[in-house]
């Protein structure tokens, strides 16, 4: 199976692509508005918009003809339970918007778990704002008796709330289909406090160690033994016996694995080296992984962004090498990363343009070698010209975004609509070896495109300090466009002579045929660049997103 990447609403993805219990394991952190009031979230739906498109970072859902089919598909699902119930919830509730966000889930649920193997499990993050209604449909879906656990991941340590509590956590919950799912024991890190406690002892090569009893719990005659240790005393046995074999005995004497106590008559313990301690086994309430924070080295600015270590977890736990690791909101691609790094094989969706691009980036920035590149299939995004242009002219938001990551960069201010004021993304292209500047993009997906744009970014270029600018169009630029843009010069620096704004169109992207540009930083890598005036003056936009 080759490891897919697909742009596309997951409900249709899931129904097109993906087949009957093909995949191993399911991780989603599907979008909604944790920070809305409580009471936000029943208000009746007033004013326009899509009802079931997502855009980026905008994570609510509205009542409306998509959530209506979303309960029509639940009716005609089979599931008598899930139907009963949703109905239930819609009397009760009313049509808002989070009932539009259960109606959608619970549709997404029953393909998801139709997908899933019978050795296959399930996680579905969320916050407190939804988690008792969304377990309500996870047991419709998967049964009652499946629900394995409601983990509990502490998000910081403390949050400002001025008439209630503060709200530290967010909710996994974990089912499995079946009863004989995949499981792998997984530890938890010992606390500085119970090592300090626990492993109080250090050997000659300063390996800590705690003592171990040898006594075995239940009598066993066989193993009444006396033995003779290799610091010439012997020891007696308990009268329930030795814990291992006189074998087993020796083999520890040799590998320095036995205690010795300073008392002739005390008795032999075993030493546990700290180093080759597992740690805790996992409970369900995990405090020991941060979440990402404004100076996480792995931070990509993404504003649902999930920490790496979580995720190698839940994989690690849940998964064997090989399995197939599947994530239907998969965002800025931390599963998909994750799943790399443990050698399983991934499935990805998103709903924009912004995610698949910042995931192939992130993938190919951390995975290509000089042996070639990380092999996976991109589906649902531009391969050529034509579909380029199609794009452009159905989407001209997804297009802006599009092409502003394939060609290094990223989009201004998350890619919302309506932010670019003629600036529509940024990229950093390395002056030296350890700093970077700040360049500047500007894209047009329409045809009606002159040099007067030209001379509107070589303005922002001069009055902001930008060495670089990409203008970025679907259509070929005319011969003053050209001339214009070789007019604003070359930069020069560490790398060479580059042009300082330059004109790209998709054709050249899939002709080979990219900007000249120095090496740009990779995504966790663009805060060590040096700061320009653009980036005071725009608010600190010059951040990825």
């Amino acid at each position: 199976m080759t490891n897919r990447l697909y742009y596309g609403d997951n409900l249709e993805v899931l129904r097109e692509h993906v087949a009957d219990a093909s995949v191993d394991l399911i991780y989603l952190d599907p979008p909604f508005n944790s920070n809305a009031s409580y009471n936000v979230l029943f208000r009746a739906p007033s004013g326009g918009g899509a009802d079931a498109s997502i855009e980026a970072f905008d994570d609510t859902w509205q009542w409306g003809p998509a959530a209506e089919l979303a309960l029509d598909d639940i009716r005609s699902s089979g599931n008598h339970k899930l139907w009963t119930l949703m109905e239930a919830m819609k009397q009760s509730l009313g049509a808002n918007a989070l009932m539009a966000y259960l109606a959608m889930m619970a549709v997404r649920l029953v393909e998801l778990h139709r997908v899933l193997k019978d050795t296959g499990s399930l996680y579905l993050h969320c916050d407190p704002t939804a988690s008792h209604y969304l377990k309500l449909v996870l047991d419709a879906v998967f049964g009652p008796e499946n629900f394995q656990n409601e983990i509990v991941w502490r998000t910081s340590a403390h949050a400002n709330a001025s008439q209630k509590l503060g709200a530290v956590h967010d909710i996994i919950f974990l089912y499995g289909k079946g009863d004989r799912v995949t499981w792998n024991q997984v530890y938890a890190p010992y606390s500085p406090a119970y090592v300090a406690e626990h492993f109080v002892h250090q050997d000659e090569d300063g390996r800590l160690f705690r003592r171990s009893d040898l006594v075995n719990p239940a009598v066993r005659p066989n193993l009444r033994y006396e033995y003779h240790a290799s610091n010439g005393r012997i020891y007696k046995p308990h009268r329930n016996g030795w814990k291992v074999s006189l074998e087993v005995m020796k083999q520890l004497d040799r590998e320095n694995r036995l205690f010795f106590p300073a008392k002739e008559d005390a008795r032999l313990r075993k030493k546990i080296y700290l180093d080759e301690s597992p740690g805790v086994p996992l409970t369900d309430v995990w405090e020991d992984l941060p979440p990402i924070h404004a100076s996480s080295q792995e931070r990509l600015g993404y504003p649902t962004q999930k920490p790496l270590g979580l995720l190698q977890r839940i994989i690690a736990a849940s998964s064997n090498p090989g399995d197939v690791v599947l994530d239907p909101f998969c965002g800025c691609g931390t599963a998909v990363d994750a799943a790399e790094k443990l050698g399983r094989q991934w499935i990805g969706i998103d709903l924009t343009h912004l995610a698949i691009g910042l995931i192939e980036k992130r993938m190919h920035e951390g995975y290509d070698t000089a042996e070639g590149p990380l092999e996976f299939e991109v589906i649902g995004v531009p391969k050529d010209k034509d579909s380029a242009l199609r794009l452009a002219a159905e989407k001209p938001h997804d297009f802006q975004n599009w092409f502003c990551l394939k060609v290094g960069g990223y989009p201004l201010d998350g890619g919302r609509k309506g932010a670019d004021r003629g600036v529509d993304g940024h990229f950093y292209p390395y002056e030296n070896s350890r700093e970077t500047s700040t360049g500047v993009i500007s894209v047009k997906a329409g045809a009606n495109i002159g040099v007067a744009m030209i001379r509107d970014l070589r303005g922002v270029m001069e009055r902001e300090g930008y060495p670089f600018a990409l203008f970025l169009s679907a259509y070929e630029p005319t011969k003053p466009m050209l001339a214009e843009a070789a007019a604003a010069g070359v930069h020069e620096n560490e790398f060479g002579r580059f042009p300082r704004l330059q004109i790209l169109t998709p054709a050249d992207l899939f002709h080979g045929a990219p900007a000249k540009l120095p090496p740009l930083a990779p995504i966790n890598r663009r805060h060590a660049r040096v700061e320009t005036r653009a980036s005071h003056k725009e608010g600190g936009q010059g951040e990825l997103l």
